[in-house]
């Protein structure tokens, strides 16, 4: 590129490089359309089908988690796309989302054309330096699922069939707990919450797996989370270096693999190792 007398503008530019070896999520936020309530299983396969196309497209990410008009995208400890730059992580995420959801929109919505406002999304990228916080991070955000969930599904039922207007329902919610939203949705609804889709209650889950439905075997079933052993962490703080033609094989691996997408428990350790290939950051074991 030719200097001039101009060029000096660039050093305005400020340094937005994520901290190496750590986890970097990128999360996007949506606004929110005039869906079905509580739920639109439309507009989920609609996240899930761009979510997807931007798994496939960005080999990098090894894991994404969505619910409602959110999407967390989650690069590996050793990623070094964009030189980390968090401007361009984000960004690339945000834009190719957009695009896809967009494009696919007619797909799942053939009778609605899309009219201004047009959908948008926002994003942000974390850093998570552990295995545990990214598991813990990835916990947090099917905990949030379960809790708005059960939460909407209760409201929307007593609005829409118990002919309450939503600032009454929202007032007789004001104060109540889990059972008791459970109490409201099965005596007075016939609804048995623990029977709502899965989709729903869990959120969905996208990683690559090229195991062909072969899982390995659960080394221990527990019932609650537990603690990452130091040995599954670099025990000196540093990153496992590749050389360029691992990095290449594994790069054209994880294109071959195929994209799944779930709806289960990732709370538990029984999701981790099932499929230990995800912090390790490979297409499969």
């Amino acid at each position: 590129m030719a200097n001039s007398k101009y060029e000096y503008v660039r050093a305005f530019e400020q340094p937005d490089v994520l901290l190496k070896n750590t986890w970097v999520v990128v999360r996007i936020d949506g606004r929110q359309h005039n869906f079905v309530k509580p739920n639109d299983i439309r507009a989920i396969h609609l996240m899930n089908a761009a979510a997807e196309a931007v798994m496939r497209e960005i080999s990098e990410l090894v894991l994404a988690y969505g619910v409602s008009d959110e999407y967390s995208f989650v690069f590996h400890k050793n990623c070094e796309l964009f030189e980390r730059r968090a401007s361009k992580l984000t960004t690339t995420i945000v834009s190719t989302f957009s695009s896809y959801y967009t494009f696919l929109w007619p797909t799942y919505f053939p009778n609605s054309p899309l009219t201004p406002p047009l959908p948008s999304f926002d994003g942000r990228a974390v850093c998570y330096p552990s295995d545990q916080n990214l598991r813990d991070y990835m916990s947090w955000r099917q905990v949030d699922c379960h809790i708005n969930n059960l939460y909407n599904t209760t409201f929307w039922a007593m609005v829409q069939q118990g002919d309450m207007d939503q600032k009454s329902a929202e007032q007789a919610l004001k104060t109540t707990v889990s059972k008791d939203k459970h109490e409201i949705l099965f005596s007075r609804f016939g609804i048995n919450y623990n029977n709502e889709p899965e989709v729903y209650k869990k959120g969905s889950i996208i990683y690559r797996d090229n195991q062909k439905n072969q899982k390995p075997p659960i080394t221990k079933a527990t019932s609650k989370p537990s603690k990452i052993a130091k040995s599954e962490e670099y025990p000196t703080g540093a990153p496992k270096h590749l050389s360029k033609t691992q990095i290449e094989k594994e790069k054209k691996k994880r294109k071959k693999a195929r994209v799944v997408i779930e709806h289960v428990d990732l709370i538990r350790d029984e999701f981790w190792e099932r499929r230990p290939w995800i912090l390790k950051g490979t297409a499969g074991v």
